[in-house]
Parts: C-alpha cells; sequence; structure tokens
C-alpha cells in the first residue's frame, strides 16, 4: 500500500538558553526527516546540527537521480538498502562535523546528535547517534524506537542504576556517542512497516526530558493538526521549565487516495536546501 506523508516540525530556543542549538530538516518528495541537537562552545552546536542536516539532504538529493545510494563505510547486511542509506548519510554527516571542527579552533570539540527517519512507500528506515529520539504513534500507544546513546542509558542497560535512578541522574547530559567526536561514527539502525495513521515523532532531549512519554502520547492523541502538536508539544515541555533548546519533527502516514497515484509528488522541504 502506498502511504501519504503529513509533515510538521518545530523549533524553540526555549526558556533558559540564548542560542538554538538544534536543527531540522526535511524533503517530503525525497522522504527524508532528520533532527540534530549541537553541542560546541561560541555557537559551534549550531554550526554542526546544521552542517549535519545539510549533509543528510545532500546525500539523498544527489542519488535521487539514479536512485542509487552511494554505500559509506561497511554495509549493514541486517537491514534494507533504504536503512544502509541512513547508515551512510549518518556516517557523511559525522565526518562533515569532524572535519570542521579540526580545520577550525574556534569549532574543536564540537558535535551533534541526530535522528533521522527515511521513507519509501511502506517502509521506514530510522537511524540514530545520541539522545534525540524517535517515537511511533500506533493505535494510540507511544512506542519508543530508539534507545539514547549516554552514560545513564547505559548504567540503566546494565542493572547499575534504576528507572527512577536514571530520572534523576546527574549524568543525564553525558553523551557516549555523537556527530563530530571522532572520525568515525556507529550509529544505530532499524527498518518497520508503515501502516495507515501511523504518527511519527523525532524530538530532542530538551522535549523528552521535560515532556513525559504519558504527556506525549495524550497530546498526539488528542490532536489531529501536525502543526497544533508540536506547538503543544513544545509550549508543554517549556511549561515544564525544559533547560533546553526544543525540537520536534512530527511525520503521519495517510491512505494515499487513489487520483494521486497518477502524478508526482509535490515536492516540499523545510531546512537547509
Amino acid at each position: 500500500m502506498r502511504l501519504q506523508i503529513e509533515v510538521a516540525g518545530k523549533t524553540d530556543v526555549g526558556i533558559v538558553r540564548k542560542n538554538n542549538e538544534d536543527n531540522y530538516g526535511f524533503d517530503t518528495r525525497l522522504g527524508v526527516f532528520v533532527l540534530c541537537d549541537g553541542m560546541g562552545g561560541q555557537a559551534a552546536g549550531e554550526v554542526a546540527s546544521r552542517l549535519a542536516i545539510e549533509s543528510v539532504l545532500n546525500y539523498f538529493r544527489t542519488a535521487e537521480p539514479t536512485g542509487l545510494f552511494p554505500v559509506v563505510g561497511e554495509p549493514d547486511t541486517g537491514i534494507s538498502q533504504l536503512g544502509n542509506a541512513v547508515l551512510s548519510a549518518i556516517r557523511l554527516a559525522s565526518t562533515a562535523v569532524w572535519e570542521a571542527a579540526v580545520n577550525n579552533l574556534n569549532q574543536t570539540g564540537m558535535g551533534s546528535t541526530l535522528v533521522l527517519a527515511a521513507v519509501r512507500d511502506s517502509m521506514i528506515s530510522i537511524g540514530h547517534v545520541g539522545d534525540s529520539r524517535a517515537y511511533l504513534l500506533r493505535r494510540g500507544e507511544l512506542h519508543q524506537l530508539t534507545e539514547d546513546h549516554s552514560l545513564v542509558m547505559e548504567q540503566l542497560r546494565h542493572g547499575q542504576i534504576t528507572a527512577e535512578e536514571a530520572e534523576r541522574s546527574p549524568f543525564q547530559n553525558i553523551i557516549m556517542r555523537a556527530l563530530g567526536a571522532a572520525e568515525t561514527v556507529t550509529p544505530d539502525t532499524q527498518d518497520l512497516i508503515a501502516t495507515e495513521n501511523d504518527l511519527v515523532l523525532l524530538a530532542c532531549d530538551g522535549l523528552t526530558k521535560a515532556v513525559s512519554d504519558a504527556e506525549i502520547q495524550s497530546i498526539l492523541t488528542r490532536e489531529a493538526n501536525l502543526a497544533a502538536a508540536a506547538d503543544l508539544l513544545i509550549e508543554t515541555a517549556k511549561r515544564n521549565q525544559s533547560d533546553d533548546n526544543i525540537t520536534c519533527v512530527l511525520i503521519r502516514f495517510r491512505q494515499r487516495p487513489w487520483y494521486m497515484l497518477l502524478g508526482r509528488t509535490k515536492h516540499k522541504y523545510e531546512g537547509p536546501l
């Protein structure tokens, strides 16, 4: 079944920070949606997240005329061709951030988290590095698709702390993997099949640490308009005293009317050209 995509995104500086180091971008015709949370002093975080977004979108735009995705690094035989494209795009983005940091002393140590969703027909491939997350709302139930690459999550996975201790941990901001932290990066990737009315949420930690899963589920279930839902998620994070920038991208899958199958999907993009 061919599905139609609806999308909305929003970013907000929040109530504490003076600058916004988050970025997001998407291209609906290519089916690419990406969100980054930058880190680094002297506005370098903004540079890192922007470079990563541009790199990912350029990778898919360059491949579009032929439909062939260049493989970067070792392919993963356990995922689809689209999943390997996601893997390659993230590796290229990390290299772009790494090289920019090496070549500019003012940007030394900059990096970024990244979460990426690529869509082809009913296939969704998700890739991520860091603690920006992807969620799936299906039939009213919210499922977290990604696991944070953070010190706290590592401690939780190894049974060193409880879930309650993780929520109160002073080490929540320590990231174990990030774009630009080293010459190479190891993203986590996965494939899933979309069904009608599925809703995918990409979100930075400025949202997910301030808004509970129950609140996210409630907002996405009751608010049908995606732009309004994005506004409400961000306003809820601010009301809950999020101390970071706040960004989200919402992607909903609808059954495509028969008459839309006769022509090309209208090109719609947001983010870096």
